[in-house]
């Protein structure tokens, strides 16, 4: 026991045999051995140190095991070039960065906003016969439907896709209308058409020959009449579908204007003639009265449109008028008529001269089997209750009659068969059925867009005529005039659509000239371009070329000129409209004219994020509205509030279901709605104005002073332009304006833009004032001026309806002393200082609103417009119907819920559409501080402009009232002070 311890008392064990113990001390080198060569092993890998077996001796390695590592360049793991290599970019991200319910890479989505087609429609004509007549663009015919609302311009373009198409037996049943071009949920669910949707279909004329006729269906309600501007910039005909029982309505009349400003021909199409048999049921002798009374109404538009041009009229002798029942998918031209009866009855006769004795003051004698003219006094039957109107009313009353021998006996003289079992349907499919058997397809419809609207070849030559802001002599022109395949690309842009994730947008556009294929490089022109400044230009590559058929797109390798096309790819830099190029053409290039609208925005509402964390998911919302709606108009106001301004309650309420559920996919709050306003003035100047640049160098003198009537109208419209050539233009102001040839000479600009309704004129004296330099600040006065007018003093509204005119300027000799810096900004100044010298006043917007109703409910509309500040300008009873149509002016401001109101008052049967009109100066003046303001209280007539501006300067973060220091310099303000004892308080 006592071998075991040693003498401190520590335990030391047995003895152990020399072999056990040899054998233990062996074990322990083994494992040291493997655990060192582990360690240089992980040390090489971790390190990237090369082991060289091969070396003599190993001393490095063991060299290498002996050092020191310090915890700061000790690596536990690799980094990512060492595992991945050189070549791969690896992104490292932070756990708190992101949700950690929200992807790193987002999947793919497709929102549900629009109905779309799991594959192509199958069309009676395929691609490959589409792609040869694309090929000659003189049987390409581009075209736009427009109308009225509820006119049945959607329903025409379902009964012309039908009949090019087989449909399914989805999109027929329940005989309602299948909408195919109304693409959009919303636009299903709300029933009227909300963007304008391409159709290209390949149609059959009468004498057999095929066209490809690209249809843009189009909305019918006045607020989204820049969706119509779209479609017609874009077309070279227009089909103007009126319904027969509601003839000429408020939109139909603003479409003919504005096709006529767009220089668009115009054919017609009387719609749901069915009507007047099955709800009026009229004598077929009155339906021809109403029919002809729409005809009338309709080229007494047209002739006040077009300057009294004849040639521009429509007449059902010359085939631009067709009748038509899209919902029982019929239409027929006097001409195709004709054509029914000669090849029905077997008559030996001419179908066109036949035809022109078909409508007017023509009967038909039995006795003689001849035509002859009705004289005065005369009676009988003209032919065209006969021939047409009558076997009409028959077919509807003999199907409604539902006696099958009748219908087979009536169906025996027209020469149809149907089959028995198909004489058990209802009514409305049955009527459906035998019309398309007795009247065949809408070869009329075809037969006037061939004949009275121009093909694509010469529809481009008036389109570079009319929109093309550069030389139309130039080579260039001349080449893109001819719509050649082979000449230089040109492609006018004039919509944008959304991709199904709405993260891009398709372009849509025309192709004037040469072809587009997919890979192109494209030289994208804005509409702010000029061969001088050529910052509004960029560069794309095309990625995709297709034809937008409203619910799906057939893809093309290339499109060739006279066509319409989806571009993919392009939609970054362009904002509303565009210009396109090849990237290598080096020649000077010009842009086409910016659309042009018919109405204004003048609407406006303030949005912000629910949750302030996601208002850049809001900008890039607002941002992709602004592509989407050709009128839209967002802004961030100084006050930081982010606005949208529209042309009415539907069109903005459209705006921000878009806004939340399609490009910003979030909650948005909304502030009540408001109007953006004018400011003009009623007086010339008191005194002539001056400011100083803040260098005390240069001078400028000015007054302001009322415009003309009428003259802004002209120059928002493009009536009048400084890009028309100088005799001409001088010519319009000196015969429609009265003004002097000097005064006319001396236009320097229009404000706020090129087309605004603002003139700055030029009137200093060349002995008083140095031309040469006055020319050398003309660009600096001209941004100085379109600056103020665009921001006026009152509440930063635009200035409307003011002429200013230079009357003196000092101007410096150097060139450093009269830069822009120091003349744009005292430019402002004067503008400003003989504005509000010239009893400046505010201007509110005000509708034109059409209301249709009973006439039992006229006393209770009245009531209502009185109470909003609106008028009646006239009230007729609608011929042919038992409505009365009221047209009434009302202020843009006071508008809300009108339409709802006007309902609840009328039990519903009242039923009203709004439109921009107008701006109206309101009653009293706005720098009036006498004016007590009650809140909560409304205000007399007197006091409006008073409370307009002070509310509008407050929601802009802005002082109650106008600094009249902060616009005029000392001594102006002296010299005012003198002879105004107001003044003198104010100051």
């Amino acid at each position: 026991m006592a071998d075991l311890y040693d003498e401190f008392g520590n335990y030391l064990g047995p003895d152990v045999e020399e072999d056990g113990q040899d054998e233990v001390q062996k074990d322990i080198q083994e494992d040291g051995q493997e655990e060192g060569e582990e360690e240089r092993r992980d040390v090489s890998v971790w390190e990237g140190m090369d082991t060289d077996e091969g070396e003599e001796g190993g001393g490095e390695g063991q060299e290498e095991e002996r050092q020191i590592v310090l915890a700061e360049d000790k690596k536990d793991y690799p980094d990512a070039e060492e595992v991945y290599g050189e070549d791969v970019e690896v992104l490292v991200m932070d756990e708190d960065e992101k949700n950690i319910e929200e992807p790193i890479i987002q999947p793919k989505t497709t929102k549900k906003f629009q109905v779309l087609e799991k594959g192509a429609l199958r069309a009676h004509a395929n691609v490959e016969f589409m792609n040869g007549l694309m090929a000659q663009p003189e049987l390409v015919r581009n075209v736009a439907v427009i109308g009225h609302l509820q006119h049945g311009k959607t329903q025409v373009m379902d009964m012309l896709v039908e009949q090019t198409h087989v449909t399914r037996h989805q999109e027929r049943q329940n005989d309602k209308p299948m909408r195919f071009t109304d693409a959009r949920i919303d636009e299903q669910e709300r029933g009227i058409s909300i963007k304008t949707t391409p159709m290209s279909l390949v149609m059959e004329s009468s004498t057999g020959k095929h066209f490809l006729c690209n249809l843009l269906d189009t909305p019918g309600h006045p607020n989204f009449s820049d969706e119509m501007s779209a479609a017609l910039r874009l077309a070279d005909g227009a089909l103007l579908v009126v319904d027969a029982c509601e003839g000429v309505m408020l939109n139909t009349e603003r479409a003919i204007r504005h096709a006529a400003i767009e220089g668009v021909r115009i054919g017609l199409v009387i719609s749901k003639v069915d009507r007047l048999v099955t709800e009026l049921r009229i004598p077929p002798a009155d339906a021809y009265f109403k029919l002809h009374h729409i005809v009338q109404e309709v080229n007494a538009i047209i002739l006040a449109s077009n300057g009294g041009d004849e040639s521009m009229e429509v007449s059902p002798v010359d085939g631009s008028v067709v009748f038509s029942s899209a919902l029982h998918g019929w239409s027929f031209s006097l001409h195709t008529f004709a054509q029914l009866y000669v090849e029905v009855h077997g008559m030996e006769v001419d179908p066109k001269a036949f035809a022109k004795r078909l409508w007017g003051e023509f009967f038909f004698e039995e006795n003689t089997s001849v035509f002859r003219k009705r004289t005065a006094g005369e009676n009988g039957e003209r032919s065209f209750v006969q021939f047409v109107l009558e076997p009409l009313y028959k077919i509807y009353s003999t199907i409604l009659g539902e006696n099958s021998k009748v219908v087979g006996h009536m169906l025996d003289e027209f020469g149809v068969y149907i089959k028995p079992s198909e004489f058990n349907l209802d009514p409305k499919p049955l009527i459906k059925l035998i019309c398309k058997k007795v009247f065949g397809t809408a070869t009329g419809i075809t037969d006037l867009m061939v004949h009275h609207f121009p093909s694509s070849v010469e529809g481009t030559r008036k389109k570079v005529e009319m929109l093309y802001t550069g030389p139309t002599d130039c080579p260039f022109a001349k080449e893109v005039s001819s719509c050649s395949a082979n000449g230089p690309l040109v492609l006018l842009v004039a919509k944008l659509f959304p991709d199904k994730d709405c993260k891009a947008f398709g372009v849509f556009g025309r192709v004037l000239s040469g072809s587009v294929c997919v890979g192109d490089s494209i030289r994208i022109l804005g509409d702010s371009y000029t061969p001088d400044d050529e910052e509004d230009s960029y560069i794309q590559q095309v990625t995709e070329v297709s034809m937008f058929q409203s619910r799906y797109k057939i893809p093309f390798k290339t499109m060739q000129a006279g066509s319409l096309v989806l571009l993919g790819g392009l939609d970054d830099p362009i904002n509303k409209s565009a210009t396109l190029v090849s990237e290598g053409f080096q020649e000077e290039v010009f842009i086409f004219k910016p659309l042009t609208f018919n109405t204004k925005s003048v609407m406006k509402i303030a949005v912000e994020p629910l949750n302030p964390s996601e208002l850049p998911k809001m900008v890039e919302g607002l941002r992709k509205i602004n592509k989407s709606y050709p009128l839209a108009v967002t802004k961030v106001e100084e006050s930081g509030e982010h606005t949208i301004t529209g042309t009415g309650e539907l069109y903005l309420d459209s705006v921000m279901k878009d806004l939340r559920e399609m490009y910003a996919d979030m909650e948005v709050k909304v502030a009540d709605p408001v109007t953006s306003f004018s400011e003009t003035v009623v007086e010339t100047s008191a005194f002539k104005c001056f400011a100083d640049t803040p260098n005390k160098q240069n001078r400028i003198t000015m007054i302001a002073e009322p415009l003309e009537k009428g003259l802004s109208n002209d120059v928002e419209t493009g009536r009048v332009s400084l890009n028309m050539p100088p005799k001409e233009f001088r010519h319009f102001l000196q015969s429609n304006y009265e003004w002097d040839a000097l005064a006319a000479r001396s236009v320097w600009a229009f404000g706020p833009d090129v087309n605004g309704p603002n003139v700055l004129l030029d009137d200093t004296i060349p002995g008083e004032v140095d031309k040469t330099l006055m020319k050398a600040i003309q660009q600096s006065v001209v941004q100085g001026f379109q600056w103020g007018s665009r921001e006026g003093p009152l509440c930063e509204e635009p200035m409307q309806n003011v002429k200013f005119r230079i009357l003196d300027a000092t101007i410096a000799d150097k060139p450093l002393l009269r830069g822009g810096g120091q003349v744009i900004p005292t430019v402002r100044r004067v503008t400003y200082s003989s504005f509000l010298t010239a009893s400046p006043r505010l201007m509110e917007p005000m509708y034109l609103a059409e209301i249709q109703a009973p006439g039992d409910c006229l006393s209770a509309i009245y009531n209502i417009l009185s109470k909003r500040r609106g008028h009646v300008t006239k009230d007729a009873p609608k011929p042919g119907t038992p409505f009365y149509v009221i047209h009434a002016l009302l202020p843009v401001i006071e508008s809300w819920g009108f339409e709802t109101d006007l309902r609840y008052h009328t039990q519903g049967q009242a039923f009203c559409l709004t439109v921009f009109d107008h701006w109206s100066i309101v009653p009293g003046d706005p720098l009036d501080r006498s004016i007590k303001l009650v809140p909560l209280a409304p205000s007399p007539p007197p006091h409006l402009a008073r409370e307009f501006m002070v509310k509008t300067r407050r929601r802009k973060g802005m002082a109650d009232d106008v600094s009249l220091a902060k616009f005029f310099d000392d001594p102006v303000l002296l010299e005012l002070a003198r002879g105004d004892p107001e003044l003198q308080q104010l100051l």
